[in-house]
């Protein structure tokens, strides 16, 4: 079985495609001939999503990422987006059975920050750089409308040059419409996958698989610029799964789409559940890119936690963003969506100094900039 090369074979794993012939099996040459297609037609049929899931190699990999790469270069150049991540609370009303902060953990030490703390992971990132704020919380029950789009105000009031974007989980449409009347630019929400039987064997009876379509494309509808995702190796997916999640965003066709690798927490139902593949993950990312050319594709902190150079496998797959902690270092090991989350005790300045110097090393540079994404422009 072919194992993606781990941090000390990062060299190699970079350089190593040749454009030489090989004496391929069947198997590798329908994959092959399918993401020519989908570099063609942006679009696959569902059995051939799932074809390319259920056979990837070595030879395949290579192919698509040099592809991916292409054309993450031909549309962003050797820019890497950054974002700046404030989680702004671990409390929440839901009880996901994946996720470290569920309602039912009791085992949570649970915060909220107050709006002066807010304003100053802000202050703080807009020093070192950053033109992108991510607030990142649970469904906190504090997080009524006016109260975020009061704090949306004070930060788009004080900086005018840069994006705000929300996670803060599920409303209704009129709220997602205050919100962006507000000035918030963005909004990402996970469809955690596009198989209804599925998301309900992921969360409980109380949360709906079609509310949460519907709240995506609300805020599409709305202008968001939208980003939705999915963990890679959660509990039940299966290669068919996968493809639904492929299908629907090639059908949906987010701003933005984030997917890292599922990481088991030790207190949720599915603490003795194995971690996702970062392989499989890499190759993910590498099919959103080929689908999307211009969409904003993260490497996730959960790449990183599985291997110490998961970013940077991550940017050469295809993905153009980084969202480094700027939340106090008091809170940040509070917010465990999953366990051994990396950058949990870095200072705000010294994460952004290593994150610049290992992007370098891979041949990629930081923009500080918003980063728009070039979805807003003609496909």
């Amino acid at each position: 079985m072919w194992v993606m090369p781990m941090a000390k074979d990062i060299t190699l794993y970079k350089t190593k495609f040749k454009d030489t012939e090989y004496d391929r099996d069947v198997e590798t040459d329908k994959s092959i001939a399918l993401i020519d297609k989908l570099e063609r037609e942006r679009s696959l049929g569902l059995k051939e999503y799932k074809y390319l899931v259920e056979n990837l190699n070595e030879e395949v990999f290579e192919y698509i990422s040099k592809k991916a790469r292409i054309l993450g270069d031909e549309n962003y150049g050797k820019d890497i987006y950054l974002r700046g991540l404030i989680e702004i609370s671990n409390i929440c009303k839901n009880d996901c059975y994946y996720c470290g902060i569920r309602h039912s953990n009791k085992n949570c030490d649970r915060y909220r920050l107050s709006d002066e703390e807010i304003i100053e992971c802000a202050d703080e990132g807009y020093r070192l750089g950053y033109r992108t704020f991510v607030m990142q919380g649970g469904e906190d029950g504090k997080f009524e409308p006016d109260y975020i789009c009061s704090i949306v105000r004070k930060v788009k009031e004080k900086y005018k040059d840069v994006a705000v974007t929300l996670s803060l989980g599920e409303y209704e449409r009129d709220e997602y419409q205050k919100m962006f009347d507000a000035g918030a630019d963005r909004y990402l929400l996970r469809h955690e996958t596009a198989d209804k039987e599925h998301y309900e064997k992921l969360h409980p009876k109380q949360m709906s698989f079609d509310h949460r379509m519907k709240c995506l494309q609300d805020l599409k509808e709305i202008g968001f610029q939208v980003g939705c995702g999915f963990m890679v190796g959660s509990p039940y997916q299966t290669s068919t799964t996968l493809a639904k999640d492929l299908k629907f965003i090639e059908e949906f066709g987010p701003h933005m789409c984030g997917i890292g690798p599922f990481i088991p927490h030790h207190d949720t139902a599915f603490k003795d559940e194995k971690s996702g593949s970062i392989q499989m993950t890499l190759f993910l990312i590498a099919i959103l890119r080929i689908m999307r050319p211009k969409m904003l594709i993260p490497a996730t902190t959960s790449l990183s936690t599985l291997d110490n150079l998961g970013r940077e496998k991550g940017i050469l797959a295809g993905a153009n963003v980084v969202m480094p902690n700027l939340s106090p270092l008091k809170t940040r090991k509070k917010y465990e969506l999953y366990d051994g989350k990396v950058c949990t005790g870095d200072e705000a300045a010294h994460c952004i100094g290593c994150i610049t110097n290992r992007i370098n090393n891979i041949g990629y540079e930081v923009a500080k900039v918003r980063g728009d994404s070039k979805c807003l422009s003609t496909m």
